[in-house]
């Protein structure tokens, strides 16, 4: 039998799909997420349903988002999901999360199997959303939790640190090895939770502003922040700020990158 055949469903390569098997896991991805009845809850690439059936079997409804026609046909035609799943055919990277918190008349609980393909871009996007989202449960790989969780002055953090700390509590779940996957990934996986913020700790008055110093200042993490933001602060206007120009992308915070963002004209 091929290795990436699984229940029947060949694994596709550009859809970076990744089969859940292992029931400890599972059961512990449930247990972390808590579904509820009444709940706007939403599964990103239900996949095999591995978690889908779970979930389903604790509350009466659920969205699922599914990009592979043929898995969301396998959803709509299972004999315990069908009654209980309502499947949105559609990249979830296109998504508008918003029209589905109206219609759902609640704000959204999120969780998945993130491809890790487009796991970044896809929270990138989510966070866009945050002010409908009440919290999200994803695996990820390793290396992305790392990095959402990551403080200043440590390899690990980057511009999806800033942003991600900027609206989320960030807050991981469980470590995952390769072996509980069908086929196995070639990297480690973790399950994190993301609570977006009623009231961020730090505001900024245009968040376009805050992704494009990030931005900048993070694709040149190698310079000094007086040579990668040279094109949008002065020494002078960094300094004012209390914030040394000689430091590095990586030694700034949240905060700091909060009053940069605010002091852009």
């Amino acid at each position: 039998m091929n290795n990436r055949v699984h229940q029947g469903h060949f694994a596709r390569k550009r859809f970076g799909q990744n089969f859940l098997h292992d029931n400890y896991i599972i059961e512990s991805i449930v247990a972390a997420i808590q579904p509820k009845q009444g709940e706007a809850l939403v599964e990103i690439g239900p996949g095999l349903a591995a978690l889908t059936v779970p979930v389903s079997k604790l509350v009466d409804h659920l969205t699922v988002i599914e990009i592979d026609r043929d898995l969301a046909s396998r959803l709509v035609e299972n004999p315990f999901l069908q009654n209980k799943i309502s499947v949105i055919e559609q990249d979830a990277l296109n998504f508008d999360f918003n029209q589905l918190s109206d219609t759902l008349g609640q704000p959204l609980r999120v969780f998945g199997n993130l491809p890790y393909n487009i796991s970044t871009p896809l929270m990138f996007h989510l966070f866009e959303y945050a002010p409908i989202i009440t919290d999200m449960h994803f695996m990820l790989q390793k290396e992305v939790v790392k990095r959402l969780v990551a403080a200043p002055n440590s390899k690990d953090y980057g511009r999806l640190s800033v942003m991600a700390q900027y609206y989320c509590q960030i807050i991981p779940v469980l470590e995952v090895p390769p072996t509980s996957f069908k086929p196995a990934p070639k990297v480690d996986s973790a399950v994190v939770k993301l609570i977006p913020y009623k009231q961020k700790p730090y505001l900024v008055n245009d968040i376009k502003v805050l992704s494009r110093i990030t931005t900048e200042a993070f694709n040149q993490r190698r310079k000094t922040i007086r040579n990668s933001l040279g094109n949008l602060f002065t020494v002078e206007q960094i300094s004012e700020l209390g914030i040394d120009p000689n430091l590095r992308a990586e030694n700034l915070t949240v905060e700091q990158y909060c009053l940069l963002t605010n002091a852009w004209k």
